[in-house]
């Protein structure tokens, strides 16, 4: 037998056994990724509606076909947070989006809109008006073992995390080790799969002052900007970049003239909306699925926490962070209506 028919026998062989092992199940590797992308929703639900149109973006998205939602983490405590998740997923159509839940996170964090009752919503004759798809919410996943099973079954560099609450279940994640889902670390989880982190955050520019997420629990914070690989791109998305983009309560409620039976607009026709809400965490979402061809962005840097919960930038070329710059009123009003179209979808 010549050395190439060997050769050729070899290969034929391995073909072989793979096929046999991945037809049994023992072997799954990660399908290739197409390019569309794969993004995980972490969320800190039951406070602000901003986090309510990021995820209904997310979904719509879906439907065209311009990324997948792999799942939902929320990162505020409580279980009626996660109904709220489950709520939006069934309303949607996709039902069936995992969701993890914070059970070791920030206790008592600040409420601005309490809308934690909306999945218990009736009608005027005292049936549910909206459906659940998990029968038990104490038998989901805390958040960090869903980001490691979610992260283990995708192709690597391929995950796109947008971060638009508290950064607690990142922080668990970052400092967990090899389980049934993936013999890696957290932080060697987190290098081999994601491509780039989309954080509602920071505060830059001539400001420094302390950012709000990250304050409401700076332990968790520092462990999370500690442990980030730092081959791993980060944006940022400070407060600033939102802040000019108001959708207003009537607007909200008048987009959706077509039922009253929608999650959101029962949000804002049951509970004070009309705090001066701006549409931050959409930001994020919107540059995950879009690309960075909407936005205006710093250069590259290096971003670092205080213990005040300030962010600092340092410009370095070789840095992996970069932050979005806040729009002319051509551009916020470009980007609402945007919402508001995904908002005025049937």
């Amino acid at each position: 037998m010549t050395e190439y028919m060997k050769k050729t026998k070899q290969l034929w062989l391995i073909a072989l056994v793979w096929g046999l092992f991945s037809a049994c199940g023992e072997i799954s590797p990660a399908e290739e990724y197409t390019g569309v992308p794969l993004v995980i929703l972490d969320t800190d639900l039951g406070s602000s509606t901003d986090d309510l149109f990021a995820l209904e973006m997310l979904h719509r998205y879906q439907q065209e076909g311009r990324c997948r939602l792999l799942g939902v983490v929320v990162d505020r405590m409580g279980e009626p947070n996660a109904a709220v998740a489950d709520v939006m997923n069934t309303w949607f159509g996709h039902p069936d989006t995992p969701i993890g839940l914070e059970r070791k996170g920030i206790p008592e964090p600040r409420v601005w809109i309490n809308y934690g009752a909306m999945p218990g919503y009736t009608d005027a004759d005292g049936k549910p008006m909206f459906r659940h798809s998990v029968s038990d919410y104490a038998s989901l996943p805390d958040g960090y073992l869903l980001y490691r099973r979610l992260l283990s079954a995708q192709p690597d560099h391929s995950v796109s995390i947008c971060s638009i609450g508290f950064v607690t279940a990142l922080a668990a994640l970052l400092q967990s080790a090899g389980d049934e889902y993936s013999p890696l670390s957290g932080v060697e989880l987190v290098r081999q799969k994601v491509k780039c982190i989309y954080v509602m955050g920071g505060v830059f520019g001539q400001s420094v002052e302390p950012d709000f997420n990250f304050s409401q629990g700076i332990t968790f914070a520092s462990d999370f900007f500690r442990l980030w690989p730092k081959e791993i791109d980060m944006v940022f998305s400070p407060m600033e970049v939102g802040e000019g983009i108001e959708y207003k309560p009537e607007q909200v409620v008048g987009d959706i003239p077509w039922t009253d039976a929608h999650p959101i607009k029962q949000v804002y026709l049951r509970c004070d909306c009309d705090t001066g809400q701006r549409m931050w965490d959409p930001m994020a979402v919107i540059q995950a699925v879009e690309g960075d061809e909407l936005f205006t962005l710093s250069g590259r840097g290096t971003v670092s926490l205080t213990s005040k919960a300030e962010t600092v930038f340092t410009p370095s070329a070789a840095g992996n962070c970069r932050y979005q710059l806040s729009g002319t009123a051509e551009w916020n009003a470009t980007m609402l209506e945007k919402i508001r179209y995904y908002n005025k979808m049937k």
